[in-house]
């Protein structure tokens, strides 16, 4: 047998949502240059992940990594917490 090694896409974006149980919905910023005009424009994705140890909340900077289908939406998982939100009690 070969090694596969897989090359996932991965992106960071803030937690918005963390209501469900290991679910979380993440929004990942862009910001790209116009075509034609050159101003730089901020497009917004939202993704839903997989938080096993269930530890994120909203506000928190986060990476996700693109994974199999583990739900209908879910195709994302988080890997890592980068910065905590400073606003939580």
């Amino acid at each position: 047998m070969s090694d596969k090694t897989v090359e996932r896409r991965t992106a960071e974006g803030r937690v918005l949502r963390a209501n469900n149980l290991k679910t979380r919905v993440i929004a990942v910023e862009q910001r790209i240059a116009h075509p034609l005009y050159g101003r730089v424009i901020r497009r917004t994705a939202k993704f839903v992940a997989h938080d096993e140890k269930n530890e994120s909340n909203v506000g928190d900077l986060v990476r996700i990594e693109e994974c199999r289908p583990m739900s209908r939406t879910k195709r994302w998982r988080l890997i890592e917490i980068m910065e905590r939100n400073a606003d939580q009690d």
